[in-house]
């Protein structure tokens, strides 16, 4: 959705895009500053993870640097201070099956 600016507009529309900016900056680095005085409770999901049985797939570890991507994820689209609990990797065959089902659907039939 683009929308017509006027050239004499322009000035205007750049002052407010520069504080908005600059807002979100600030935003950040509060949100890192929360993120260094984070309680220990989080990073311990990704240092000792539960042991897999034999049988079942090998599970991916999810690193520190990614609890703390997802935690400023959500402490900059809720607006508040996030505290991870737990992540869990979740995995549902719905959305292959309903991709394969589009792909089916677009195929011709020839016979």
């Amino acid at each position: 959705m683009t929308q017509n600016v006027k050239t004499k507009d322009l000035p205007a529309l750049l002052e407010k895009m520069q504080a908005q900016l600059e807002a979100l900056a600030e935003r950040v680095t509060r949100l890192e500053a929360g993120l260094k005085t984070q309680p220990p409770a989080a990073s311990a999901v990704a240092e000792s993870p539960k042991p897999a049985a034999p049988s079942a797939p090998a599970k991916q570890e999810i690193t520190e640097e990614e609890i703390l991507a997802i935690s400023a994820a959500l402490g900059a689209y809720l607006g508040v201070r996030v505290h991870i609990r737990q992540v869990r990797l979740l995995s549902s065959s719905a959305w292959a099956q309903q991709g394969r089902v589009l792909i089916h659907a677009h195929i011709p039939y020839t016979h």
